[in-house]
């Protein structure tokens, strides 16, 4: 990271970014070309250890490059707002971020898909859901351990905000 001033290492900070974030860019490897798609998740953070659950079709092109290698790389961002300033070099953008990057594994196991799935709506919700049988047999459920991740945030400058240091 070479932004060091703006690294995130409180582990009560990064949720507070992982909770506003609904939406991660999941960058998988496509031969020697990269592939990036949009998708909601669910996480666990346990003793610094993420896990990220996502959901979709039982059939498509990202599972098919999850099976031909599980190498995955992540980027979320949230409270993105864009700031001016009365020269170029002054304009920018304020965020918080988390990017890692770890392992993909498709979930067979039905029990793991139905935890893996209350986990992602109760990311995306706040609410408890239960999943049957028939519930998840009809999606894919991907679990990636995370091996390493960072977390950013840029404040909105204080001469935009009028606080002052």
């Amino acid at each position: 990271m070479t932004k060091r001033e703006r690294e995130v290492t409180d582990l009560n900070e990064i949720l507070k970014i992982l909770d506003k974030c609904k939406i991660l860019h999941l960058g998988l490897v496509d031969g020697d070309e990269p592939y990036v798609v949009p998708m909601n998740y669910g996480y666990t953070l346990d003793d610094g250890k993420m896990t990220i659950y996502l959901h979709g079709a039982l059939k498509g092109y990202k599972l098919d490059l999850m099976r031909a290698n599980p190498k995955v790389f992540f980027e979320m961002e949230c409270e993105v707002e864009h700031f001016e300033g009365s020269v170029a070099c002054q304009y920018g953008t304020s965020y918080s971020s988390v990017m890692g990057r770890g392992r993909a594994e498709i979930i067979e196991d039905v029990n793991e898909k139905k935890s893996g799935l209350s986990i992602f709506m109760k990311t995306q919700t706040g609410d408890d859901f239960e999943f049957n049988d028939k519930m998840v047999s009809a999606v894919s459920v991907i679990r990636i351990d995370v091996s390493e991740f960072t977390a950013k945030h840029r404040p909105m400058p204080a001469r935009i905000t009028g606080e002052h240091s």
